[in-house]
């Protein structure tokens, strides 16, 4: 009965090692934690990310990360690294789960501000900067569609979107447009 008992735990710690060895895959949804940081700051990281099709995770600030063949374990210490390379954080500890079988159903992006129904919108491939704020109702009556504020990656960047050439810029999930107010000049 011993033996037996000896043998059940063995399989069971194989088991539990084989499960946390497998490799992340493109197409899927992975959560990612982040510890030792500021409350404010984890909450801006912790998430549900997409692995994309090619084989990558957009993280806040650091932009896009490797994780498509790497073991969960691995993926947490190259998104360490990466936040302590661009000197964002001095000692995070990141925990990646994974699920093997949590496909990403949709991709989103988020649209704020002055709009006519402010929140999540679903992402899909050649979606434009003009047609997210549009799928959130456009903008409201003190809304300005002429300082359209796009976050990526830590980055903003103002587009016009009377302009043609700002109303195609593609958008990526996980982007978040903001509307702001009109000023003095109904601008």
């Amino acid at each position: 009965m011993k033996t037996f008992l000896y043998l059940l735990l063995c399989l069971f710690a194989l088991e539990t090692q084989v499960q946390g060895q497998t490799a992340i895959q493109a197409g899927r949804a992975i959560e990612i934690r982040i510890l030792g940081v500021p409350p404010e700051e984890a909450a801006r990281v912790n998430n549900t990310y997409p692995v994309s099709e090619s084989g990558f995770v957009r993280m806040p600030f650091i932009g896009n990360v490797r994780a498509a063949g790497l073991s969960p374990e691995s993926l947490g210490r190259s998104i360490e690294a990466s936040y302590r390379a661009a000197q964002i954080y001095t000692n995070p500890t990141v925990q990646v789960i994974s699920s093997s079988d949590e496909t990403v159903a949709e991709l989103m992006l988020t649209v704020g501000g002055y709009v006519r129904r402010p929140g999540p919108v679903k992402y899909f491939r050649g979606l434009t900067l003009y047609n997210a704020i549009q799928a959130a109702g456009g903008a409201n009556e003190f809304g300005s569609m002429y300082r359209v504020k796009l976050l990526r990656d830590g980055k903003i960047r103002e587009y016009n979107m009377f302009e043609i050439q700002s109303k195609t810029v593609p958008v990526e999930p996980n982007d978040t447009i903001e509307i702001p107010q009109k000023n003095i000049f109904g601008r």
